[in-house]
């Protein structure tokens, strides 16, 4: 079986609501809005993540975003308004630092290795 794309979803009560944050997260609004209750933001080549309008599934995801540099990625999100919580280590050569979206989905920002 082969894939080709990975498309993290995260269940929101809001679209709209959830919208206008993860705009804020990504630095960029919505790739696409492909139906109503759905947007979607292209990561990289292979890479998406979605919002998607599901109140009895919203806040249960937990969406791992991998960064090149953790305190240049925790800047940019405070600029625009938003908080992650405290940096931790995971082992010797991994960073992260979570912050949950206005529905409780945790997105955590990784960096590995440590720059």
């Amino acid at each position: 079986m082969a894939f080709t794309h990975v498309l993290a979803v995260a269940p929101v009560r809001d679209i709209e609501t959830a919208v206008a944050w993860y705009e804020r997260l990504i630095g960029r609004p919505a790739d696409r809005r492909p139906m109503d209750g759905l947007a979607d933001w292209h990561i990289s080549s292979d890479g998406w993540i979605q919002v998607f309008a599901s109140p009895e599934h919203a806040g249960s995801t937990l969406l791992n975003l991998v960064v090149d540099d953790l305190d240049s990625a925790l800047a940019a999100i405070t600029g625009r308004g938003l908080t992650a919580g405290p940096v931790e280590h995971g082992g010797q050569k991994v960073r992260f630092a979570a912050l949950h979206d206005p529905d409780g989905n945790r997105i955590t920002l990784i960096e590995n290795p440590i720059t």
